[in-house]
């Protein structure tokens, strides 16, 4: 892209069609999925993919100069809203007061079958 104020940082997977993580004037994006340190997906229950999902955005706002306690906002997409207590209780070992903004939105299906959890969180650079 043309845009000289905004960088972005690319996702290490080098068939994926998105950033990993995009900055502007000291705020940053991030989009994860679980993904394990390997590159490979984990499609198990909800908590390990909880887990990977989280670990991914840790490593990847880590890399462009960020953390998790510089999270604003965080999107929580679930395919089955049953399983929010199970990725909140995930959520609270990556988190703690305050709680960054967030919402938790219900979706049909994510982009690989089997897949429950994706996350989008804006954070602030250090």
């Amino acid at each position: 892209m043309a845009n000289t104020d905004i960088i972005y940082t690319p996702d290490p997977d080098a068939d994926s069609i998105s950033s990993d993580v995009a900055e502007y004037n000291g705020v940053l994006v991030s989009t994860q999925i679980p993904t394990r340190a390997d590159g490979s997906l984990e499609l198990g229950d909800i908590v390990a993919q909880s887990e990977c999902t989280l670990q991914a955005l840790k490593v990847a706002l880590e890399k462009a100069g960020s953390g998790m306690d510089r999270v604003l906002h965080l999107t929580i997409y679930l395919t089955d809203m049953a399983e929010r207590a199970a990725f909140n209780e995930v959520y609270q070992r990556f988190f703690s007061k305050p709680w960054p903004v967030r919402a938790a939105v219900g979706v049909a299906s994510l982009a690989v079958e089997g897949m429950r959890v994706e996350v989008t969180a804006m954070a602030a650079k250090r």
